[in-house]
């Protein structure tokens, strides 16, 4: 079993860590009012995006989402979340560096060893979802699962969902497919292209990820017989009809969406391995992005 493998199984264990260890990270966390930047890169920045949507739907504070190198520095906050993994992502310590001593800032990292523990004022720690693999999958979804529950919305069905995304049969007929779309709606959004990413990285594949009523306006010309089309919660009416319609694959999201990306990571593995891929050695990629001064 490959080390993404691995953690990819154990993303319910950790889920359900995470959310009992809210409550403990409260006061390092935004409070309701608050105007709140949530900044990361790559998967970390898909994780921002989704809980920056959750955060306003739920009437808790503007809040927005930034790839970390793209921060508008004119821009005013109470509090600026930064999502890292490894902790030492030049572009995530370039920007606490540069704002320090103005908006408070928050780490969500897995490894308090490093520079991230002394750019930011506060630092929430999740080193049981660390992963060995390059290929993001538990850590990301363990700070999101965190961040619902310290909103208030993680229930256990996600984390119940989550183990029926491990065990249930893949949508058959997926791993020959020459591309991808994954789509969102709302918080979703961000998940989906984070399955994006992840099918890019795992496995190669031509992907695509859109918000479910913008795939309409030009993106379903792409999808015919040997491309899949996957929905992270509940799709608009009729899109479904639409895609079948094509002669593209559908596949309906039935769980809950973080438990839905998880399928999507099973699927990456899947398709990598259909390949003759190692996903835990993904092309030209490393486990953290640090750039020469």
């Amino acid at each position: 079993m490959s080390h993404v493998e691995d953690e990819l199984n154990s993303q319910p264990d950790c889920w359900t860590r995470a959310a009992h260890e809210a409550g403990r990270y409260a006061d390092a966390l935004p409070d309701a009012g608050e105007r709140v930047a949530v900044v990361g890169c790559g998967t970390s920045y898909f994780m921002a995006q989704a809980v920056a949507a959750l955060r306003e739907a739920t009437g808790q504070g503007e809040t927005d989402a930034f790839a970390a190198s793209e921060f508008p520095r004119g821009r005013s906050y109470d509090r600026i979340v930064a999502l890292t993994r490894s902790g030492t992502t030049t572009e995530v310590l370039d920007l606490l560096g540069k704002v320090r001593g103005g908006a408070r800032t928050t780490a969500v990292t897995a490894d308090p060893a490093t520079p991230v523990a002394t750019a930011a004022d506060d630092l929430v720690v999740l080193d049981f979802a660390d992963e060995r693999s390059v290929v993001q999958t538990r850590f990301a979804t363990t700070a999101l699962t965190l961040l619902r529950a310290h909103l208030g919305l993680h229930t256990d069905a996600a984390v119940t969902d989550a183990r029926t995304a491990l065990t249930a049969p893949l949508p058959e007929g997926l791993v020959d497919c020459a591309q991808f779309t994954f789509l969102g709606r709302g918080w979703t959004v961000g998940l989906a292209n984070e399955a994006g990413l992840k099918m890019r990285e795992a496995s190669l594949s031509w992907t695509e990820a859109y918000p479910a009523m913008e795939y309409r306006h030009g993106p379903i010309s792409i999808t015919t017989e040997g491309t899949a089309t996957w929905m992270l919660g509940e799709a608009p009416a009729g899109l479904a009809e639409q895609v079948r319609a094509t002669g593209g694959h559908w596949v309906e999201g039935t769980l809950d969406p973080l438990a839905e990306l998880v399928r999507v990571q099973r699927l990456a593995v899947a398709v990598a391995a259909h390949r003759g891929l190692d996903p835990d050695r993904p092309r030209h990629l490393t486990r953290s992005v640090i750039l020469a001064p």
